[in-house]
C-alpha cells in the first residue's frame, strides 16, 4: 500500500500513542487491512484522496490485519475492511466493507474541526468553573445554530447526564434526525440513557430476582434487572442478563440487548479481559 504522507501505519506497539493519545487531539480513522483483500486496494486510494483532501484535519492510520493479529483481535474485526473511527480514545463510528465517498465524507465531517468547536471549548470551560447553566444554554444555542455538528449534541447530552437530568438529555438526543441518532457515539448514549431511566422506574433488586425466579422466560423483567447492575457498575452481572434476552429474542425492544452489551463495552474501554470474554459469547449466540 502507499506510504505517502499523511498516512501511518500502526502497530500493537504504537497504538496507544498513535490512535488514542491523538485521538484527544481529533478524529483518527483506522482503516483494518489484508493484502489478500480485493476491496481494500479499491478503498484505499478513496481514503488517501480524502486524507489528502482534509488537510491534517484527520489521522488516517492503517493496521495490516494479517501482521498485527493481536489488534484485529482486541477489536472484533471480522470482515476485511473495517473502519474504525476514534475519538477521545473511544470508537465513535464502525464501518464494514467498501464505502461510498459521501458516505465517508458524512462520517468525517460529524468530527473534523468546525467553526463552532471553539465557542463548545469555551463552554466546556465555564462549566468546568461552575457556571453550569450557562455552559448548558450555550450548548444548546450552539447545537440550534449548528444542527449538523453532532458534536454538541454529544457533548451538550453527556453534561445534561452528568447533572442527573436523564430524560432532558434523552429528548435531546431523540429529537435528532433519525440518521443522526444511528451514529455510533450517539447510539451509545441512548442506550445509556435507555438503561438509566429503566432502572430509575424499576423494582428494587431483590424483588426482581425473586419475580425472575418465578418466571424465567420473561425478558422485561430481565431488562430492567441488566438495568439495575449497570447503574450499580456490575458490569458482569448487567452483561450476565443481557446475554440471557439475546439467546431467547435477539429483537427485544429493537435489539436493546446487544446495543446494551456494546454499551458496557464501550464504558470498559473496548478491551481487557471482562470485555474479550463477553464478546466471544455475544458472537458465539449471534452466529447460531
Amino acid at each position: 500500500m502507499d506510504k505517502q504522507a499523511p498516512i501511518y501505519e500502526g502497530s500493537t506497539e504504537n497504538f496507544p500513542t498513535l490512535v488514542l493519545e491523538n485521538s484527544e487531539k481529533g478524529p483518527v480513522l483506522v482503516y483494518f487491512w489484508a493484502e489478500w483483500a480485493g476491496p481494500c486496494h479499491k478503498l484505499f486510494p478513496l481514503l488517501f484522496k480524502l486524507s489528502q483532501e482534509y488537510g491534517g484535519k484527520f489521522l488516517l492510520v492503517n493496521i495490516n490485519t494479517d501482521a498485527e493479529k493481536t489488534l484485529a483481535k482486541e477489536y472484533a474485526i471480522n470482515s476485511i475492511p473495517t473502519l474504525k473511527l476514534f475519538r477521545r480514545g473511544q470508537v465513535v463510528a464502525t464501518l464494514h466493507g467498501p464505502q461510498p465517498e459521501n458516505d465517508l465524507r458524512n462520517l468525517l465531517n460529524q468530527y473534523v474541526a468546525k467553526e463552532t468547536d471553539q465557542a463548545m471549548m469555551n463552554a466546556l470551560s465555564l462549566y468546568q468553573q461552575g457556571q453550569v447553566e450557562t455552559a448548558l444554554a450555550q450548548l444548546a444555542q450552539l447545537a440550534l445554530d449548528d444542527p449538523d455538528n453532532l458534536q454538541l449534541a454529544a457533548t451538550l447530552g453527556k453534561l445534561l447526564m452528568a447533572q442527573g437530568r436523564y430524560q432532558q438529555a434523552q429528548n435531546l438526543l431523540k429529537n435528532l434526525p433519525e440518521a443522526a441518532q444511528k451514529v455510533e457515539e450517539i447510539r451509545l448514549l441512548l442506550t445509556h440513557l435507555s438503561f438509566i431511566l429503566t432502572a430509575q422506574n424499576a423494582p428494587d433488586m431483590d424483588t426482581l430476582q425473586q419475580s425472575i425466579k418465578t418466571n424465567p422466560d420473561d425478558l422485561q423483567l430481565r431488562y430492567q434487572l441488566a438495568a439495575l447492575f449497570l447503574h450499580q457498575d456490575a458490569y458482569e452481572n448487567a452483561l450476565v442478563q443481557l446475554l440471557e434476552i439475546l439467546k431467547v429474542e435477539r429483537d427485544f425492544e429493537n435489539n436493546i440487548a446487544r446495543q446494551g452489551i456494546l454499551a458496557i463495552f464501550n464504558l470498559l474501554g473496548n478491551q481487557g479481559e471482562l470485555v474479550e470474554k463477553y464478546r466471544q459469547q455475544m458472537m458465539s449466540v449471534l452466529m447460531v
